[in-house]
């Protein structure tokens, strides 16, 4: 016991130390202002250890000035955004099983991989790879589908860390060779199912059809990303294939904590979980007037917020209205998430309505009794954090899945929002509000997800020096990353078996006719010489 705290204290003081100040490039070219604040938390807790970041991103990220911190903006064109903003309007006002949607938002990939691609020609980010003026160690790459970027860690000839924002799923766990058996590791459209706890038949089969379909859509996608790394890199000579430039990835940082998120599956050291790293440890203090409506908040507090791509003025006036009405009449305050674009529904005296929110701060607030949320990955994980019950409204993506793992662990309920009425979405807030069994699941979850020999802050900061320190870590690297799609699931060892046993069987039936024919021919001779 002795040594093993001894140990941890040797790693913590590791930790708190830095060894030298690296210069480290990140790349994130997401759309999601959501996904952004989870890289920014990342890259804050690096430039607090002492390394040197040079950040590019798509989106200007709503985080103060630090002064090892350099950022470069390379929007997106208008067109491209205006592409995605009418996918995701579609999206949420479609009701689509998981697995459609997914389809869907493949089909619309080419406005997401064009972004990925504007991004890697914009002339601001070509002048680090094609005339560096610094030497960097390092690579972050955000993944949103645009594993082709890495091409710019070969340019720079440095190790790369992919993060990703959400839960594991196919796409993303292919980059490091993450086992995904499909008889027990739910695909992303299943994360959870309440009806099959026990993995059944039927859940298998379904589980089974979603994996396949996900397979499907990757190769799919693989072949889109090859054709933007050859017309993004294909005119250097001396630049690998774009399946030599994988092998890159030395990490893969993902938001999520197995131990207490679950399900329990096998994943590959090249894998590591900072699950929560945008909640702060420390709640930082609110703005004068929000704090004022909620340190006054005697009967509590409902948090609202769709999100940062959700947006309410997508569905039909009809819908908001009805949610107005049910929170106006609420005798708790209302923090409402609104565009200050749009006008507001109406003036209740008890709701707040602002465009931009420190969702972590109010969440982490005494008098937040329950949030209702879209379900997106960051905002499910502080509520677990601050253990506030939830009440899903999910739209598209990874929302439908996360909620329904939200509701499988009994930390809330989900609705759908496309067909709420006054009556259920109040008897959904009672519901919440009043059984005690929400906040006291959730309140026991908080415990098992902060209990962790490292912060989410401190896994950060010890395997990203980790990768500098090693020039990579590709000896953490699973053999199964460099075999082709027959090889990796063994096709061809299962098409040599079947020849075999194929082969075995026209054999026996050969065998089997011959026997037959001599009998006959015996039996022909008997009755031949009796006669």
């Amino acid at each position: 016991m002795v040594n093993r705290s001894l140990t941890l204290l040797f790693v913590l003081a590791f930790v708190a130390t830095p060894v030298w100040s690296a210069n480290i490039l990140a790349l994130f070219s997401t759309f999601s202002p959501s996904h952004l604040i989870v890289h920014m938390s990342m890259m804050k807790t690096l430039a607090d250890q002492g390394h040197n970041l040079t950040i590019v991103t798509t989106l200007k990220p709503k985080i103060a000035p630090h002064e090892n911190m350099t950022f470069i903006h390379a929007p997106a064109s208008e067109e491209r955004l205006k592409g995605m903003n009418e996918y995701l309007e579609k999206s949420s006002k479609e009701k689509l099983h998981m697995v459609q949607a997914m389809i869907n938002s493949l089909t619309n990939a080419g406005a997401m991989l064009g972004i990925g691609y504007d991004f890697v020609v914009d002339p601001k980010v070509k002048a680090i790879y094609e005339n560096p003026q610094v030497k960097y160690d390092l690579l972050i790459l955000g993944y949103l589908m645009n594993e082709f970027q890495l091409g710019i860690a070969a340019k720079l000839d440095v190790p790369a860390i992919l993060s990703w924002v959400g839960v594991p799923f196919s796409f993303v766990d292919d980059s490091v060779g993450n086992i995904y058996d499909p008889t027990y590791v739910p695909t992303i459209s299943m994360a959870a199912d309440p009806e099959n706890p026990t993995h059944s038949f039927a859940w298998r089969i379904r589980n089974f059809g979603s994996w396949l379909v996900f397979k499907a859509l990757g190769l799919g996608l693989e072949y889109k990303m090859n054709a933007f790394y050859e017309q993004a890199f294909g005119n250097d000579s001396s630049m690998p294939s774009y399946d030599e430039v994988k092998q890159r990835v030395s990490l893969l940082f993902y938001n999520y904590h197995s131990h207490s998120e679950g399900p329990v599956r096998p994943t590959v050291p090249q894998s590591i979980e900072i699950g929560g790293i945008q909640i702060k440890e420390t709640p930082d203090p609110l703005p004068v007037d929000l704090a004022g409506f909620l340190n006054n908040a005697t009967d509590g507090v409902i948090f609202f917020s769709l999100g940062t791509n959700v947006k309410l003025k997508y569905f039909d006036s009809q819908i908001i209205e009805t949610i107005y009405q049910v929170l106006s009449r609420q005798p708790l305050r209302v923090i409402w998430k609104w565009d200050d674009q749009e006008p507001k529904p109406g003036n209740a005296s008890n709701i707040y309505f602002h465009n931009w929110l420190p969702q972590d701060d109010i969440l982490a607030h005494p008098n937040t009794k329950l949030f209702i949320t879209h379900a997106g990955k960051g905002g499910v994980a502080e509520a677990q954090y601050h253990a506030v019950p939830m009440l899903a409204l999910p739209v598209f993506g990874d929302q439908p899945g996360n909620a329904q793992l939200m509701v499988a662990s009994g930390f809330g309920i989900s609705m759908d929002l496309l067909t709420l009425t006054e009556e259920s979405l109040e008897k959904g807030i009672q519901e919440v509000l009043q059984n005690p069994v929400y906040r006291n699941n959730v309140r026991k979850f908080s415990d098992l997800y902060r209990d962790r020999p490292l912060t989410a802050r401190q896994s950060v900061i010890y395997w990203t020096e980790y990768v500098m320190r090693h020039k990579g870590a590709y000896h953490l690297r699973s053999p199964i990353v460099k075999l082709g799609f027959v090889a990796r699931y063994n096709l061809d060892v299962y098409a040599i078996i079947l020849l075999i046993l194929l082969s075995a069987f026209i054999i026996f039936l050969i065998v089997l006719r011959l026997v037959i024919k001599t009998l006959r021919a015996r039996q022909t001779k008997a009755k031949v010489k009796r006669n």
